[in-house]
């Protein structure tokens, strides 16, 4: 007679261990960079695309990112003066807020930051993105777009007909006007239109420098220590020597 399935205790001690041990090891790979590197940034990412990210992780090979994980990489660094892994560090620590990360690096501040504040790509604007400028479509024929997704575009809620095979907007249309928050039907429209209205770009906001043990925000020489105020308004333009 088979044996009944109800009840069946299952271990979960597998589960938890490897668990565990992935975050031991993040821990302990982030322990060693700091030990490795002259400087570590909190960075956010705007507009984040994978592709986009692994494109610069590609181009920064001698330097490490870290980012997802906020709680492990804050333990990593220290959350207090009695735990930190190197001074100044728990300063930098509570930066990390929200989507942001960390980038180790022995490259110079400003060769670091240059790069960071021109490296822009365009993107496309998805589904929620806040429109940069208004977009609209006069009446008429729209030879850009094949006859085969006509029906597509009528989909989208664009006012278009087939004239003569050639794809026709029946009265004038706004795709979006600035400010709108955009909707899937808005983003595909503009895409298809081939309007990059997005830029993918990663944002430095603070620095630890290891020689100072001190971190400072970018765009301004103040030093940072304590529950200082994070102030997102920061540009990029000047940054401590």
């Amino acid at each position: 007679m088979p044996k009944s399935k109800r009840n069946r205790e299952v271990a979960l001690t597998k589960t938890k261990s490897k668990g565990l041990e992935q975050k031991t090891a993040l821990i302990d790979e982030v322990r060693k960079c700091i030990d490795d590197y002259k400087y570590i940034y909190v960075f956010e990412i705007i507009n984040s695309r994978n592709q986009l990210i692994k494109d610069v992780r590609e181009q920064w090979k001698d330097s490490k990112f870290f980012f997802g994980k906020n709680n492990i990489l804050e333990l990593a660094l220290g959350k207090s003066d009695a735990d930190e892994r190197a001074p100044g560090l728990s300063a930098l620590s509570e930066k990390l807020r929200g989507p942001r990360g960390l980038l180790l690096t022995n490259r110079s501040k400003e060769e670091t930051t240059t790069w960071f504040k021109n490296h822009k790509v365009g993107e496309y604007a998805r589904s929620g993105f806040v429109a940069t400028e208004s977009v609209s479509l006069d009446a008429g024929p729209l030879a850009q777009f094949s006859h085969a997704i006509e029906p597509h575009l009528r989909q989208l809620g664009l006012p278009t007909t087939l004239t003569k095979g050639v794809v026709t907007l029946v009265k004038d249309y706004a795709v979006c006007e600035k400010g709108d928050v955009l909707t899937p039907e808005q983003g595909r429209i503009l895409k298809l239109m081939e309007n990059p209205m997005a830029n993918f770009q990663i944002k430095l906001k603070f620095v630890w420098t290891k020689k100072t043990g001190k971190v400072s925000r970018i765009g301004g020489k103040k030093k940072i220590s304590g529950k200082a105020t994070d102030n997102e308004d920061a540009t990029m333009e000047a940054v401590e020597a």
